[in-house]
């Protein structure tokens, strides 16, 4: 029988404990930190481990790395770049043999800001919402190519969520803590009622609505990593006692209903669409979800 939806991982943190029932969830927002506060090094301690953005940026002084999406938009808008910045798109490779929407689920600042109002959906009891088609985000990942080609620019970072968060809390004015909070405000400028604007978004109009249907970095991360390595896999399907849970939790509930429910089909969530977020292996009480590298072969019935 499914479990409310406000209590989505009772079961699991009455029986496995808080910490193990939220360890993935807490080892996101550790590594989300982490690269933030390797942004924040330069201005805050004179130390630059990352200079530049989630756009685009150098690491250690030395290698660059940048946006798959930056990257196309510069292409096709005729800004072809240094050779230095071809070496940016390791990040490709990386994010092509992890797999899935790594980054949407373990950098993308954007990310806690979503998370954050899905957990109070699900406190409040808000699920009733407009209805959008997944498939949206990759049919806006189309419009901003064709427009950069069109335009002859960068279409996406005048708007782009994450370019503004980045640059809200990394760019201060002049190195310093004082400093850099001093002018925390100015750098967000108007970019934080965009976040604001997509926080009631995800809470009032659409469940999931930015990440799970409209962004097209999550779309063209969807189709980098679709070959990847990494995947999870409902190994012990057998143990499912159809609590929900997993379905509560997850951003993009419906690349589980095969892996789970289908007997027949494969056990491995394979769907682009998974964002590696963990969060079905930390509610699930019975242990159902595990970790699986692509070529394992899974012992669940079929």
């Amino acid at each position: 029988m499914a479990n409310p939806v406000a209590e989505a991982g009772r079961d699991a943190r009455l029986r496995h404990g808080w910490l193990r029932s939220n360890r993935f969830l807490i080892l996101r927002r550790c590594s989300q930190l982490l690269i933030l506060l390797m942004f924040l090094s330069g201005p805050l301690w004179g130390i630059w481990i990352l200079r530049g953005n989630y756009s685009a940026s150098l690491l250690a002084e030395t290698v660059p790395l940048t946006d798959p999406l930056m990257m196309l938009e510069s292409l096709l808008a005729g800004h072809w770049p240094a050779w230095l910045v071809w070496v940016g798109a390791v990040v490709v490779l990386i994010y092509g043999l992890i797999g899935n929407r790594v980054f949407c689920g373990w950098v993308c600042p954007v990310n806690p800001v979503t998370d954050l109002a899905a957990w109070l959906r699900r406190k409040l009891g808000l699920r009733q919402s407009a209805s959008l088609p997944r498939s949206l985000r990759y049919g806006i990942l189309l419009v901003v190519l064709v427009g950069s080609a069109v335009s002859g620019t960068l279409i996406w970072e005048w708007i782009n969520p994450v370019a503004l968060m980045g640059r809200g809390l990394i760019h201060g004015s002049g190195e310093g803590v004082l400093a850099w909070l001093k002018g925390l405000g100015a750098a967000f400028g108007a970019g934080i009622w965009l976040i604001v604007a997509l926080f009631l978004f995800d809470l009032l109009v659409v469940e999931h609505g930015w990440c799970g249907h409209l962004c097209p970095m999550g779309a063209l991360y969807g189709v980098i990593g679709s070959q990847g390595v990494v995947q999870i896999s409902a190994e012990k399907r057998d143990n499912c006692t159809r609590c929900m849970d997993c379905f509560h939790v997850c951003p993009e509930p419906q690349i589980l209903r095969e892996p789970l429910l289908v007997k027949k089909g494969t056990p491995r969530v394979a769907s682009d669409a998974c964002i590696a977020c963990g969060r079905c292996i930390d509610v699930c009480a019975e242990n159902v979800f595990e970790i699986k590298s692509k070529f394992h072969y899974s012992g669940a019935k079929k």
